[in-house]
């Protein structure tokens, strides 16, 4: 309310052009933009068995794609706002939210969903000690977080459900939802990332939620083996698919394209996330910080 909100602050001087599109289109699933995008795999697998030989320890092509996410969005934070009640808000963190499995080697013990808050100067080692401490707090079948328990409470009694998600969504419309309770919901970041290939399906692109304020989607699916030319001979080389669904009211395509630009760049090139960027970008200057994860062993 009155421009703040507990994960972010109004912003003006938006291009007229850009300020327009809420009110042409209200709702996320008005505005979703389809993208697809492959990722040379073979240079991921190249840095993560270089840096295991080095002894640097473990690195997953998930924790290498959170942290280019990262990067990017401190170059270009913009693409890191979100729309609410047809106003522009400038997010006061990084933050993503991801689907995992309660048990990589069996399905039957349910899944989760985690959020995590990372710093824009965060290098490829903060990235995997954050990722690496959050999924270690949610892995087992009688690991319960936030978000489960309140699930479980929720369908204890009839309609109960239905009338505080309903409160949930009016109250966050005005700003007015509490702030611990949008830190734990995974449905207010700026991406959330589902990774298929773990389950054995191809990339999707998913529906971006209407409720809360997630801009960016990313659906991560199976190994792709695509015939290429290379200095002049035709090889076979790997491929990571990604399908990924935008919401384009958030920011101009320029700044969607700078985006994604720098993200293909660091996903093929990850040695560049091992030193903090020289510069950081905050959207209308409006600064926020994490404090750094906990050093674990890997």
């Amino acid at each position: 309310m009155f421009g703040r909100r507990p994960d972010g602050r109004r912003i003006k001087g938006i291009d007229p052009i850009v300020q327009i599109t809420p009110y042409v289109m209200p709702m996320r699933c008005d505005a979703q933009v389809f993208l697809k995008h492959r990722v040379d795999l073979e240079k991921m697998n190249r840095y993560i068995r270089v840096k295991k030989e080095a002894g640097e320890g473990t690195f997953t092509h998930m924790q290498i794609f959170f942290a280019s996410y990262v990067r990017a969005v401190s170059q270009n934070p913009e693409v890191n706002r979100f729309i609410m009640n047809k106003q522009y808000f400038a997010r006061n963190n990084c933050s993503a939210a991801f689907t995992m499995l309660k048990n990589p080697n069996d399905a039957d013990q349910g899944e989760t969903v985690v959020k995590l808050k990372f710093d824009l100067t965060d290098t490829i080692y903060d990235v995997r000690d954050r990722m690496s401490g959050v999924i270690e707090q949610n892995r087992g079948a009688e690991e319960k977080n936030f978000l489960d328990k309140l699930v479980a409470f929720l369908f204890k009694v009839p309609g109960l459900a239905t009338v505080i998600v309903a409160l949930v969504r009016l109250l966050d419309r005005y700003g007015l939802c509490p702030g611990f309770l949008i830190n734990e919901l995974p449905f207010h970041v700026g991406m959330y990332i589902t990774n298929t290939a773990s389950i054995g399906l191809h990339d999707v692109n998913h529906h971006i939620y209407n409720f809360g304020n997630v801009g960016l989607f990313f659906g991560l699916g199976l190994v792709e083996r695509i015939l290429v030319k290379e200095d002049g001979e035709t090889v076979m080389k790997r491929y990571l698919p990604i399908g990924i669904t935008a919401d384009e009211r958030v920011c101009s395509g320029a700044h969607y394209a700078r985006f994604f630009k720098d993200m293909r760049f660091y996903l093929e090139h990850p040695d560049k996330l091992e030193q903090a960027p020289e510069q950081v970008h905050f959207d209308g200057g409006y600064e926020y910080h994490e404090p750094k994860p906990v050093k674990t062993e890997q």
